[in-house]
């Protein structure tokens, strides 16, 4: 009997892996690297083969580690990042910038190239942009595939396929065209009030061909439709078998959020009590409804983009824990952000706080916007400001610029409720999940800087078992995809906010807006 499932999330580095059980529990998880092609600050750039390749390795050594036979697998769900590949009309790699080599075929999500044409597309103020805060963000699929079309021509000529990441991978598994609606309406537009494409907005902008050009189809599915068997060179490569059925999928944080929300998925009227912080590479505050609740400068409301019969907004932080890698990388006293530095630096935090209490860091303030503001201000040309430093260089300098980072990424995400708030969210409890959920320091901060309950997921790895309830449904082991993901939930842990430190988090808080303002002095200066 097949009664297990596969998951698979693809980050910004790397593809996870997970054997899960039909209730949610993780028997094996494996993860494979991914390369990426920096050749600027603003460009960033994958190979969709790399990709494929890591997922085949990382699933393979999932069911090794699961002890788990290929006819056990009932399904496959995948969630990756939003990023942006291109293949020609024989389903070959082209490169997306006029340099690169073919095999560089994919623009990563925060690659930022196209601030041009996402501001080209602001302008217009066409109705579209009511979808997206009213600011087009360069992270988003249509500024990038402007930004192909005018300085790679040969290969928006030879444009056959356009995928976000996600739809690739399952096009990869069954051939199937189908794409998600969690791709399709957060990151392409689609929909807009319409439930279709905004083609006089495509056509503004140049890109009126783009559906018939990219073999986009007239309308998504919603998230978890079966999109038939695996083929057989796709089931070879990942170690299953023809058997094995393949769901559409999710952008990750979005998976992220369905793997938390657990038994409130159900509860469409009280969806708005359960904000969802996915927090890693960049921060996702998912926000749920069900209604349509549109707020300037935050993502959203996407229709059906998670569960169908509710309505996401989604605000964040586009460098987060890309922004504390970037310090450590910076500093005198840092060098490669590995697992084990980042944890030498949180341990050394602990102990400076610790023999220097409320202090530590003081006088020493960072503005995080080191690639842009993604919300509330929805100004991806903002630019990161620290004030405050000194002359040291040694290790606890470094410590005391990672804690006030740190700090600062937190007050972001409290800037970020507080708008959802005004939109009648409630913002007193936080459900964890990403990278930062399984780290002490940042886990606590989150909480007590934004005075928020964090609920930290008992589940491993959210990502993965988000991608275990697209499969169960795709698998028809539960009716939908609210049943799934409540089935499966795996409960959590609450951590309270310290209240004896809300008086120092709100003076950085004020501190925190006061540099924005500043900022924005300056500019027009």
């Amino acid at each position: 009997m097949r009664e297990l499932l596969v998951a698979v999330d693809v980050g910004t580095g790397s593809a996870r892996a997970g054997v899960l059980t039909a209730r949610g529990q993780l028997l094996g998880r494996a993860e494979a690297p991914i390369a990426m092609r920096r050749p600027g600050a603003a460009v960033a750039e994958h190979s969709s083969a790399d990709i494929w390749r890591a997922v085949c390795a990382a699933v393979r050594e999932a069911l090794l580690l699961a002890d788990a036979e290929p006819a056990s697998i009932a399904a496959v769900g995948f969630d990756a990042t939003c990023s942006l590949v291109i293949l020609d009309r024989n389903g070959a790699p082209l490169p997306v910038s006029p340099d690169g080599e073919a095999q560089w075929d994919t623009m990563v999500w925060l690659d930022h190239r196209a601030m041009a044409e996402a501001e080209e597309c602001t302008r217009t103020g066409d109705a579209v942009l009511g979808q997206f805060g009213g600011v087009m963000s360069p992270e988003m699929q249509i500024p990038k595939l402007m930004w192909l079309r005018g300085y790679v021509p040969r290969s928006w000529d030879s444009l056959g396929y356009a995928f976000d990441l996600v739809d690739f991978l399952t096009w990869s598994a069954t051939g199937s065209l189908e794409r998600s609606q969690s791709t399709l309406v957060a990151k392409w537009g689609w929909g807009a009030g319409t439930r279709s494409w905004p083609l006089g907005f495509l056509d503004r902008i140049g890109l009126g061909d783009l559906p018939a050009r990219g073999s986009l189809p007239d309308r998504p599915v919603p998230p978890g439709t079966d999109l038939g068997p695996l083929t057989a060179n796709a089931a070879a490569a990942l170690g299953l078998d023809v058997e094995t059925r393949v769901a559409a999928g999710l952008v990750d944080a979005h998976a992220g959020a369905l793997g938390v929300l657990g038994g409130h998925a159900r509860e469409r009227d009280e969806l708005d009590r359960h904000l969802c912080l996915i927090a890693g590479t960049s921060n996702s505050i998912l926000a749920l409804a069900p209604d349509a609740r549109p707020i300037a400068g935050v993502w959203g409301p996407f229709p059906g983009a998670i569960i169908p019969g509710a309505t996401l907004l989604e605000a964040g932080q586009s460098a987060t824990g890309a922004v504390l890698d970037h310090l450590i990388r910076w500093h005198r006293a840092g060098g490669e952000p590995t697992p084990e530095r980042h944890q030498a630096i949180a341990e050394r935090i602990a102990e400076l706080r610790t023999a220097e209490g409320a202090g530590f860091g003081a006088g020493l303030h960072v503005l995080p916007d080191f690639h842009g503001n993604r919300s509330p201000l929805a100004e991806p040309t903002a630019l990161g400001v620290i004030s405050g430093l000194d002359l040291e260089t040694d290790f606890d300098s470094l410590c005391r610029l990672y804690w006030r980072a740190a700090v600062a990424v937190a007050l972001g995400v409290r800037q970020n409720l507080e708008t959802l708030a005004g939109r009648g969210f409630s913002t007193d409890r936080l459900l964890m999940g990403g990278g930062h959920a399984r780290n002490r320091l940042l886990l606590d901060l989150y909480a007590d800087a934004t005075g928020a309950t964090a609920i930290e997921s008992r589940a491993p790895d959210a990502m993965l078992l988000g991608g275990a309830i697209l499969a169960a449904t795709a698998a028809g082991l539960y009716p939908g995809l609210a049943d799934a993901a409540a089935a499966m939930d795996q409960g959590g842990v609450a951590r309270e906010p310290d209240r004896s430190a809300a008086a120092g988090f709100d003076r950085d808080y004020r501190i925190l807006l006061e540099m924005q303002r500043q900022r924005r002095v300056i500019e027009a200066m």
